[in-house]
């Protein structure tokens, strides 16, 4: 799955669009490499997302097309 979109369905970030400016921007690594949105994010990658001064370091655990709301957590681990 692409990276903008996994964000996206996971909630982590809520528009895919704002998603993909942040990967332009560099605010968003996977597995300590810069990241543009079309990366392939696979279940046991770690992806890093600055927001300003916070960072946020997850690790992927699931990856799904369609997630409700409540389901959407179990799709990460925060580390």
């Amino acid at each position: 799955m692409r990276l903008d979109k996994y964000l996206k369905v996971s909630r982590l970030i809520k528009r895919r669009t704002v998603a993909a400016e942040a990967c332009d921007g560099g605010r968003v690594s996977v597995n300590g490499k810069a990241a543009k949105p079309a990366h392939d994010v696979k279940e046991g990658d770690i992806i890093e997302i600055s927001f300003g001064e916070k960072k946020v370091k997850i690790k992927v655990t699931e990856i799904k097309e369609h997630v409700l709301k409540s389901g959407a957590a179990d799709m990460y681990e925060v580390l």
